[in-house]
């Protein structure tokens, strides 16, 4: 579980490029680190307390494996869709031996590393999917989701189109539910606003990505 000293850790190496990148919209250091924690905050959370260096934590920050059983329907869907486009063995590296460093640190991948076809499909602290590698195959291939900097721009490109989105676009602040919204978007690519905060990733536990981000928002304000 991410407790207050985690976030305390995040805000203390990062807050201050946050505010800068957020500046002129109605986005906040708290907006942008609870899409962090909602996205890879299990991951750094734990190796922040491990003392393991930022610049390596940034390193391994992926997770969400893909082979043939997962169902997914984005590409790449499996190894082999990976492997049909242009430096895609290359990829498929890079992705597999992401998934054995995180799992030398944590167990919870080391299932995953006993199948050669599993690799990983989030890539960088704010987790950018690889079902974008055929627009932007050198953001992975050149490992730039490791520079935190290059992660915050998309972060925040895409939380900036999720205002779009949810129609907060003019407006100079908002409300807790009104930031999960743009989450919201930011996970999904929409916002139904019939449906709430009732939408996005659904856990193990029944919660959507909506009431996820809420609860992490939350958390973040908790912290100066």
């Amino acid at each position: 579980m991410v407790k207050e000293s985690d976030v305390r850790w995040f805000k203390r190496e990062f807050s201050g490029k946050i505010a800068a990148a957020v500046a002129g919209t109605p986005l906040t250091v708290d907006h942008v680190t609870a899409i962090a924690l909602q996205e890879t905050g299990y991951i750094w959370a734990r190796l922040q307390r491990a003392g393991i260096p930022t610049a390596r934590i940034l390193e391994l920050c992926v997770g969400d494996t893909i082979d043939d059983t997962g169902g997914r329907s984005a590409f790449p869907k499996n190894k082999t869709a990976l492997l049909a486009e242009a430096r895609g063995q290359e990829m498929f590296d890079i992705g597999r031996k992401a998934l054995v460093d995180i799992a030398e640190h944590m167990n919870d991948y080391k299932g995953a590393v006993g199948k050669p076809h599993k690799f990983c499909r989030g890539y960088g602290i704010f987790q950018y999917d690889l079902q974008f590698f055929r627009t932007e195959p050198e953001y992975f291939l050149e490992r730039k989701y490791a520079d935190f900097d290059a992660a915050l721009a998309r972060c925040v490109n895409e939380l900036k189109r999720g205002l779009r989105v949810t129609g907060y676009a003019d407006k100079t602040s908002l409300t807790d539910e009104e930031a999960a919204h743009v989450a919201i978007a930011y996970n999904t690519g929409r916002f139904h606003r019939a449906k709430g905060l009732k939408q996005g990733h659904k856990n193990k536990d029944g919660k959507f990505y909506g009431e996820m981000y809420l609860d992490y928002l939350k958390l973040a304000h908790r912290v100066p």
